[in-house]
């Protein structure tokens, strides 16, 4: 690394890790740093040192200072592949707000474009089918409104049975918005709920009398809620506004000023909000908690103080705390964020917390990988990310000791490191702050992750002692469940199909509303795969979507979830589709490999299931494609349909 990027870098270090009272010096050095590497056209590590400066806790001139330099980043270097087509639909001024929306997209490392609608006139956009919005042709619509655009508010003296006629009224009014984007586009919808005024006119009857306004925003946010079909998701500004605290959030000198949602000061997390949701839907949400030990699950060192010496569990306030942060880690567990252990310590004794300190809440079969050693903490994260097989840029690391968190950032800078307060108090706001771990939905898939995970060190376990491979698939059992995408399970297939790599073999990405209009089209098949074995079901695992074109049968995607590599899936999968085009007549199967830097484990993988090359590109994309029915054999696979006799 040359002197210049070292001096960069160390500066952005400097920013990340310095004490409150020093941050305003280390972010000017740091801007005037960035700013000597733009007029030096040195574009790209200036936007390297950009990216790891955008934090969602930034306060909002210094998100002010970064976006100025975003935008001459932009006019320097060639702009990237757009990852994000945008539109903002606002009811209030969005202009500040699109900004630090475009901002958290850059320090997410998506390429966007956005567009943004005037003032005040989101439902002009949506129902005129010549305007702008469908002029632009976005992928994703964020329609940002606030509990002004509430159209049926009840009258003061309304019964019950009026106000439930307003909040029919009112659902239906949104719904008809976002039927017609999506009949009109066919692109995902976020789409704000709506946080109350600050001011209560009941007072503290506000909540019980049927027309009190805090009442029914609320009725109305459970109803939005629980009615949103699956192409749209709700932003849930509610929330934001009650956890900075209404009078403060909505401070009304902004609105009639200048039409701002809210006080300038929170726009910067409020956008960060919006961007974490736009990040989980495009599958870059983080799927493993790397957690240290000392001082981070537990006060003291366990190697220096014992197991009876370390702090944690009721009696003091820091053991207190420490079990808080570990209750929370738990329930992250619990919808589906796989745990691991990374820290410099003796495996033995630091287990021994786990198996025998009576207040320890999280146990042993709760961590999906433990690694404790003396060596380098950036390579025993690989060593989790590997054994685990997801990307390095899955991870997050939480450790207290400000050193090591540096030196992962330095040495493996895919992986995402938070500033840890001194205060075990402080741990569960300073990574939920993040929102790394923000879902696109939560169902039954999510609950048992971490269980299929365990059971894969089981099937390991077995694979190693095995006679051959083809023995160890035998000796699973395994038998699966083929069905089309159906509205149960539209929302896991795509979680896969935005969170899938490596068996991917185009990587195209896909809304829910996008996938819900493949599901109903008569022109595609869809078609998932879910696999169980002897140790345990492994939910559903393979998705593939499929183009009619007179008598081809184009595979547009196909992908399955790492943990079922090597179980040939794949033949099994393939053996299907080929009975299927058989059967309807189809005269060639064709598919498409596009590489990507994670893909490259399919590269040959039609031509391991008989297909020919018919096509290369410049790109290194390749054309690939199978007679029906031809002269092919069915492809061993070891697996059993699950309504199929066994052998």
């Amino acid at each position: 690394m040359a002197a210049a990027e070292q001096e960069l870098d160390a500066l952005v270090e400097g920013f990340l890790s310095s004490p409150a009272d020093a941050t305003g010096k280390a972010f000017a050095d740091l801007v005037r740093a960035i700013s000597g590497a733009i007029k030096a056209e040195r574009f790209d590590a200036a936007a390297g040192a950009l990216r790891r400066a955008i934090l969602p806790d930034i306060e909002y001139s210094q998100a002010v200072s970064l976006g100025q330099l975003l935008d001459r980043v932009r006019a320097g270097r060639t702009p990237p592949k757009q990852g994000l087509r945008l539109a903002i639909l606002g009811s209030f001024t969005t202009g500040q707000l699109r900004s630090f929306i475009e901002l958290h997209l850059f320090g997410a490392g998506i390429g966007a474009e956005v567009y943004e609608s005037d003032y005040g006139v989101f439902r002009q956009e949506i129902l005129d089918p010549a305007s702008g919005l469908y002029n632009f042709k976005p992928q994703n619509v964020y329609i940002a409104t606030g509990w002004r655009d509430l159209s049926h508010r009840p009258a003061l003296r309304d019964g019950r049975r009026e106000v439930d006629r307003c909040v029919e009224a009112e659902l239906a009014d949104w719904s008809s918005l976002w039927r017609t984007v999506h009949d009109r586009l066919g692109c995902q919808i976020l789409q704000n709920n709506f946080a109350p005024p600050p001011w209560r006119v009941l007072g503290n009857h506000e909540s019980r009398h049927p027309s009190g306004l805090a009442r029914y925003i609320a009725v109305v946010n459970q109803a939005l809620q629980d009615n949103a079909p699956p192409f749209v998701t709700i932003h849930d500004v509610n929330d934001l506004s009650a956890t900075w605290g209404r009078r403060a959030w909505a401070d009304e000198r902004f609105f009639f000023q200048a039409k701002l949602p809210c006080a300038p000061d929170y726009l910067v997390d409020y956008a960060h909000s919006v961007t974490s949701i736009l990040t989980a839907q495009l599958g870059l949400g983080k799927k493993c908690l790397a957690l240290d030990l000392d001082n981070t699950l537990w006060g003291g060192v366990i190697g220096d103080d014992g197991l009876a010496g370390i702090a944690l569990g009721q009696g003091t306030p820091r053991g207190e705390a420490y079990t808080a942060f570990q209750q929370y880690v738990l329930d992250l567990r619990a919808r589906g964020v796989l745990l691991a252990v990374c820290s410099k310590n003796d495996e033995r004794i630091a287990k021994e917390a786990f198996e025998k300190h009576p207040e320890m809440v999280l146990r042993l079969n709760d961590i999906s990988c433990f690694v404790a050693n003396w060596g380098d903490k950036a390579e025993n994260l690989r060593t989790v990310a590997a054994r685990l097989n997801i990307g390095l840029n899955a991870v997050v690391l939480v450790d207290d000791n400000p050193a090591e968190r540096s030196l992962v950032r330095q040495l493996a800078p895919e992986v995402a490191v938070p500033e840890m307060p001194k205060d075990p108090a402080g741990f569960v706001a300073a990574l939920e702050r993040h929102r790394y771990f923000q879902p696109t939905s939560v169902g039954e898939e999510d609950f048992r992750r971490t269980d299929y995970y365990r059971a894969n060190v089981q099937r390991e376990e077995v694979m190693a002692g095995a006679a051959s491979p083809e023995a160890f698939l035998k000796s699973l059992q395994m038998t699966a469940r083929v069905a089309p995408i159906t509205p149960v399970t539209l929302e896991r297939c795509v979680q896969l199909i935005n969170r899938t790599n490596q068996f991917n073999l185009t990587t195209r990405r896909y809304s829910a509303a996008e996938v819900q209009r493949i599901m109903e089209s008569k022109d595609w098949l869809t078609c998932t795969i879910a696999l169980a074995d002897r140790f345990g079901d492994n939910g559903l695992i393979s998705v593939l979507l499929a183009r009619r074109e007179d008598r081809v049968l184009e595979i547009d995607t196909w992908l399955m979830s790492c943990r079922v590599l090597k179980r040939r899936v794949e033949h099994f999968l393939m053996n299907r589709l080929h009975d299927l085009a058989l059967r309807d007549g189809f005269k060639t199967i064709r598919g498409r490999y596009l590489p990507t830097a994670k893909n490259a484990l399919v590269r040959d993988l039609y031509a391991e299931l008989g297909f020919t090359c018919a096509e290369t590109g410049p790109d290194g994309s390749t054309c690939w494609e199978l007679p029906v029915p031809g002269n092919r054999k069915p492809l061993e696979a070891f697996i059993r349909e699950e309504n199929e006799p066994a052998a």
